[in-house]
C-alpha cells in the first residue's frame, strides 16, 4: 500500500499553532469540503466579484495621479488640441493619465470597462436568481443585500464617470442637479448640501471623489464578502434539480482543490477579457469632449449603458406640472428620476415576501425552479425586463431617430407605448411560452425523443421511430422537488370562509394564489418498462394523447 501523503512539517505546524490560538481548524476543514455546483449559471456571480477587484486594484493606481480639483488651470500637457484652454485640475490631471502616465490610458479603460462588466455581471445574476426562485428562504436576506449592492455600484458608476469634468460627465451632473432641485421642499436644501452653494460651484468634484473612493466602496467591501462568501458558507448551495440533486444534497466538487482550481483560472479569463477589450476598443475617450461648459452640451451624448433607463424615462416622460399654493411639483422630472427607481427597487426588494404572502409557501428551498415549471414568476420578470429594456432604448431616441431617418417624436410616442403595453404583452408571451415547453418535456417523458427515422407497419402506417430516454436525461424534468405554491382558500367546512381569506383582501390574496398555481409544472412519471422497444433502444410512438398545461 502506498503510504499517505504527508503535509511538510512546517506547515503542519503553523496549522496546529493557528488552530491553538484562533480554533479555526474544524471550520476550514469543514470549508475545503464544501461542494460547490457546476452549472455555469454559477460563475455570473463571481464575474461580479472578480470585476470588482479589478475595478479596486486600478482604482488604487488611478488616485495616484488624479487631482479632484475643480480650480481653473491653463492646459500645457501633451495632448496638441487642448493646449492653452483652461480647464479644471481634474480634467487636466485626466488628460495628464492618458498621455503622459505610462500606462494610464490602459488603466482607464481596464476601470471603465471592468465597471461596465460588473454592472452587467451584477444584473445577469439578479435575473439568473429571479428567473430559479433563489431569493425564497433562506435566501431573503442575501437578495436584499444583492438589491443594496445593486443600487450602490449603479450610484458609485454615476459618481466614478462624474470626475473627470469633461463636457459629457458635466451633462451628466447638470441633470443630476436637476433631479436633486424637483424634490419637493427638501430639494433646494439638499442641493445646497451637496454642491456647496450654486450649481456647478467648486466642491462637487471633491465630494463626488470621497463618495467614490471611500465610502461606497466601503460599504460594498463589507457587503459583498457577506452576500458571496458568509451567508453563501452558511447555506447549503443552490442547485437545479436533475443529476441525482435533492432539496438536501449538493451535486459538485469540493471547494479544495477542485472549485479553487476553477475559480483561479476564471479570474484570470475575466481580468484577460477585460485587459483585450481596453486594448482594442476605445470608451469614454474624454479628450474629444473637452472640459465642461455649462452653456454647451454635445449631440448625441449618452451616460453608461447602466443609467441609460434613467435617462430614458427623463426623455420620454411627457411635460407635466402640478401647481398649488404657490408651489410647482414638475411632474416631468419626479416621476422619471424618483417614482420610477422607486417602484422599481422597492417592487425587487419585496418581491421574495409579496410571492411567499401569495403563494403560502415557508418550506426551505436550495432546489431551484427551472423558469418554464413557474410561468407566472417567468412572466413577471420578463414584463420586467421589457419595461427596463425599453427605458434603456429609449435614452438613446435622438440617436435612433437621426440614423434612421425618422422624426424624434415617433421614437418617443413609440417608447412611451413600449413601457406601457410592452409589459403586458411579454407577461403573456413568456406564460404561453413557458407552458409549451412542459407540454414538450412531458412528451418526451412519455414519448422519448424523435429521431427521423420513418418506418412502415404492417398495416401500411408510417411512423416516426422514438427514442426512449434514460432516466439520467430526463431527471430535470422527473426528479421530484419541493412545490413553489400551495392551494389556498380551502374552507374548514362547506360554506365556510377560510380565516386568512375574508375581507377584500384575502379575495384579492386567493385570486393570485390561483393563477400562480394554474400552470404550476407536475413532475411526470418516468416510464417503468421500455414496452414497444426496438433493439437499438427505439420504439414506436404511442398514440399521442392530449396534454394537459
Amino acid at each position: 500500500m502506498p503510504a499517505s501523503p504527508q503535509s511538510p512539517k512546517a506547515l503542519a505546524a503553523t496549522g496546529r499553532a493557528i488552530d491553538d490560538r484562533l480554533g479555526g481548524g474544524s471550520f476550514a476543514r469543514k470549508a475545503l469540503r464544501k461542494a460547490f455546483p457546476d452549472h455555469w449559471s454559477f460563475l455570473l456571480g463571481e464575474i461580479a466579484l472578480y470585476s470588482f477587484a479589478i475595478v479596486l486594484l486600478t482604482g488604487v493606481f488611478l488616485t495616484f495621479f488624479y487631482k479632484p480639483s475643480m480650480t481653473e488651470v491653463v492646459y500645457e500637457g501633451s495632448y496638441q488640441p487642448l493646449r492653452g484652454v483652461r480647464m479644471s485640475e481634474a480634467y487636466a490631471s485626466t488628460l495628464h493619465i492618458t498621455f503622459d502616465v505610462r500606462g494610464g490610458l490602459l488603466v482607464r479603460q481596464i476601470h471603465h470597462w471592468s465597471t461596465i462588466l460588473f454592472m452587467a455581471a451584477i444584473v445577469v445574476h439578479l435575473l439568473r436568481n429571479f428567473f430559479t426562485g433563489a431569493f425564497r428562504k433562506p435566501r431573503e436576506l442575501n437578495w436584499l443585500i444583492g438589491i443594496v449592492l445593486f443600487m450602490l455600484v449603479m450610484v458609485n458608476g454615476l459618481f466614478g464617470y462624474s470626475l473627470p469634468d469633461d463636457l459629457l460627465s458635466g451633462t451628466g451632473i447638470r441633470i443630476l442637479e436637476g433631479v436633486i432641485l424637483s424634490i419637493p421642499v427638501v430639494g433646494s436644501y439638499a442641493l445646497m448640501f451637496l454642491f456647496g452653494g450654486e450649481f456647478p460651484g467648486d466642491l462637487i468634484i471633491p465630494r463626488l471623489y470621497v463618495i467614490h473612493i471611500l465610502l461606497i466602496p466601503g460599504i460594498l467591501l463589507a457587503l459583498i464578502p457577506l452576500h458571496a462568501v458568509v451567508l453563501t458558507w452558511r447555506q447549503t448551495h443552490t442547485q437545479f434539480p436533475g443529476k441525482g440533486s435533492t432539496n438536501r444534497t449538493v451535486q459538485g466538487g469540493p471547494f479544495f482543490p477542485v472549485f479553487i482550481g476553477k475559480t483561479t483560472a476564471f479570474f484570470l479569463w475575466v481580468l484577460g477579457v477585460t485587459v483585450l477589450l481596453a486594448t482594442f476598443f476605445q470608451i469614454n475617450p474624454v479628450w474629444l469632449f473637452g472640459p465642461y461648459d455649462p452653456g454647451a452640451i454635445s449631440s448625441g451624448s449618452q451616460p453608461d449603458w447602466y443609467m441609460g433607463w434613467l435617462e430614458g424615462s427623463l426623455r420620454i416622460m411627457p411635460s407635466w406640472e402640478i401647481t398649488a399654493w404657490g408651489h410647482t411639483l414638475p411632474m416631468s422630472v419626479i416621476v422619471p428620476a424618483l417614482v420610477v427607481p422607486g417602484v422599481l427597487f422597492t417592487g425587487l426588494a419585496v418581491y421574495p415576501f409579496l410571492e411567499r404572502w401569495v403563494t403560502g409557501d415557508h418550506e426551505i428551498h436550495h432546489l431551484l425552479d427551472r423558469p418554464r415549471d413557474v410561468p407566472a414568476r417567468t412572466g413577471i420578470g420578463v414584463a420586467g425586463v421589457i419595461f427596463y429594456g425599453g427605458l434603456w432604448a429609449a435614452g438613446g431616441n435622438d440617436v435612433i431617430a437621426e440614423r434612421f431617418e425618422i422624426p424624434l417624436f415617433w421614437t418617443t410616442w413609440f417608447f412611451r407605448g413600449l413601457v406601457i403595453l410592452g409589459p403586458v404583452l411579454g407577461y403573456v408571451i413568456a406564460y404561453r411560452i413557458c407552458l409549451g415547453l412542459q407540454r414538450r418535456d412531458r412528451a418526451l417523458v412519455e414519448h422519448g425523443l424523435e429521431t427521423g427515422v420513418i418506418r412502415q407497419r404492417p398495416s401500411g402506417e408510417y411512423i416516426e421511430v422514438e427514442r426512449t430516454l434514460p432516466v439520467e436525461e430526463i431527471g430535470a424534468i422527473t426528479d421530484p422537488r419541493p412545490r413553489p405554491a400551495l392551494p389556498m382558500g380551502r374552507p374548514e367546512r362547506e360554506g365556510v370562509e377560510a380565516p386568512e381569506l375574508r375581507g377584500r383582501l384575502g379575495k384579492v390574496r386567493a385570486a393570485l394564489n390561483r393563477h400562480f398555481m394554474a400552470d404550476l409544472a407536475e413532475p411526470p412519471t418516468p416510464p417503468n418498462g421500455h414496452d414497444g422497444e426496438h433493439p437499438d433502444g427505439e420504439r414506436a410512438p404511442a398514440e399521442h394523447k392530449a396534454l394537459e398545461p
